[in-house]
């Protein structure tokens, strides 16, 4: 197998250090390929990687050359390749949505948000971002593989496979402040984020109910991390 910096269209992905690595392991063993280890690599008593990786029969190479080749930071000590996989969406669990997501450290601290709040499924509508690109990954510190995903090629085919969710979008213009929103815990429910830059348009208003974060005049919009995080807060039980 040769292993290049990756590209998109690659059908293998990395985790760039060892605690994302150790997430892929224990979560998805058997997309596990290999794990590169450098030289300078130093056991951690509470995090052997060696020791995990034989506990899965997971291959390891010590390799400095070829971690250097394709790493974009000169302190990547463990490196994890993989196969990259298609997931499904639960329909008898809530969902997080993002509407062309444009920027891949937003969407990998949004999933490890998420996930810190209970959830498990992101449903992402096209365009969007490399959910396998590796600044994803190592953004959600590895709990991209601990939920579900799946791409969408419009909101329209999102919302017809998932009508008993309840729709919450998330606008500048909402017709409801979050304060107001009150949810039943076991109501299913979607909340629909927009792209960083343009937010969601005038369409969505429409789909559910609007909802907007309230905040003061001194800026004109939260950024898109921080209203998920808030978001979700509020809908978690």
């Amino acid at each position: 197998m040769d292993i290049k910096a990756y590209k998109k269209s690659f059908e293998y992905s990395y985790t760039f250090g060892i605690f994302p690595t150790i997430e892929l392991i224990k979560s998805k063993s058997e997309k596990v390929i290999k794990v590169l280890v450098s030289s300078r690599y130093k056991t951690d008593s509470d995090a052997d990687i060696f020791e995990l990786c034989r506990k899965y029969n997971i291959r390891t190479e010590v390799n400095d050359k070829l971690i250097n080749k394709i790493s974009d930071k000169e302190n990547n000590f463990v490196v994890g390749v993989f196969s990259k996989y298609e997931c499904e969406l639960n329909d008898d669990e809530s969902h997080v949505v993002l509407v062309n997501p444009g920027n891949m450290g937003n969407m990998g601290t949004i999933i490890r948000t998420l996930t810190g709040f209970g959830l498990s499924n992101l449903a992402i509508i096209s365009p969007g971002v490399d959910i396998f690109d590796p600044k994803v990954v190592r953004g959600s510190m590895g709990s991209l593989f601990r939920i579900n995903f799946k791409y969408y090629d419009d909101f329209d085919a999102y919302n017809s496979s998932f009508k008993n969710h309840k729709k919450y979008t998330f606008m500048l213009d909402g017709a409801v402040s979050l304060k107001e929103i009150r949810h039943d815990k076991n109501e299913l429910f979607s909340l629909i984020f927009g792209n960083e830059a343009t937010g969601l348009d005038s369409s969505y208003s429409s789909v559910g109910r609007s909802v907007f974060i309230k905040h003061t005049d001194r800026i004109d919009s939260l950024n898109l991390t921080i209203a998920a995080g808030i978001a979700l807060y509020h809908f978690f039980d």
